[in-house]
């Protein structure tokens, strides 16, 4: 399973970084950056005036389908991206950080911070508290937790040091199960995503949030993750009741990614107006 061997680099990783000194240069780091912008307020304010509200991937890579785009193999800027994210519409940007798997880097994270005005969620395989450290050190508003990737202690104790640092949290479920963990152990959560990718195979069924919706309270914001490329998957995540959705693939492999958003959104069809 791909998420095991992830999960098993990752802690290789991370016993590495732990140094003597690094925590305490994360902190002072933190202590530099302004305090994060809402990431859920973004969100919120996306979806009220034009919804779904759009969180634009920066993704070089992934292990099923390797180097998203030729040509960023030699000339990679994160910023660029995220820059046309943001003037074609996106609410928020997600920046992949894993190095091994997805060819993303923590500095990555900074570039975008440092020079798109978006709010950015650290999108990130989070296994030990120093990772929440260098996603706010690195100008984060947000983090993930992938609960199958997680015990329930575990993701308590995240949601709590995320809290702890003024971070959004976007919570990722799978399963029924995953939804039902997230709502008891922590209630307080807002941001509930549901990944339409599943972990075995890295295949993409939009089916899976219409069917895990319906265990989520109205009050939540449910985002749709993975898997949609055109306006019909947009329209359907929608009526499951999606207020957001994450897209990375479809829009760094386009040959106009501002085009590809103004589909997504509705902006280009008239027969086909945002819901």
């Amino acid at each position: 399973m791909i998420l095991d061997r992830i999960l098993e680099h990752k802690k290789a990783e991370l016993r590495r970084k732990k140094g003597r000194g690094y925590m305490a240069e994360l902190k002072g780091k933190i202590a530099d950056r302004p305090a994060p912008s809402g990431f859920i307020s973004a969100l919120e304010k996306a979806y009220a005036e034009n919804h779904p509200a759009l969180i634009a991937e920066v993704k070089k890579a992934s292990p099923s389908q390797g180097l998203m785009r030729p040509e960023f193999a030699d000339r990679y800027e994160p910023a660029d991206i995220a820059n046309t994210y943001k003037e074609y519409g996106a609410a928020a940007v997600s920046v992949l950080t894993d190095q091994e798997f997805f060819q993303g880097h923590l500095d990555h994270l900074t570039r975008v911070k440092d020079h798109v005005e978006l709010p950015a969620l650290n999108k990130e395989f989070m296994i030990e508290d120093i990772q929440f450290y260098e996603a706010r050190a690195h100008g984060a508003d947000a983090v993930l937790l992938i609960v199958a990737a997680l015990d329930l202690i575990q993701l308590e104790d995240f949601y709590s040091i995320a809290k702890g640092l003024t971070l959004d949290v976007l919570v990722e479920t799978h399963h029924e199960s995953e939804i039902d963990a997230t709502l008891e152990r922590i209630p307080g959560a807002t941001l509930i995503g549901i990944n339409n990718r599943d972990l075995k195979t890295f295949s993409t069924d939009l089916s899976v949030t219409q069917r895990l919706a319906r265990r989520i309270p109205p009050e939540k914001i449910i985002v749709s993750e993975s898997g949609i490329h055109k306006r019909e998957d947009v329209v359907q995540i929608l009526e499951a009741g999606a207020k957001a959705m994450l897209v990375g693939e479809s829009l760094i492999r386009a040959d106009d990614i501002g085009a590809r958003i103004q589909d997504l959104r509705g902006e280009k069809d008239s027969a086909s107006p945002p819901l």
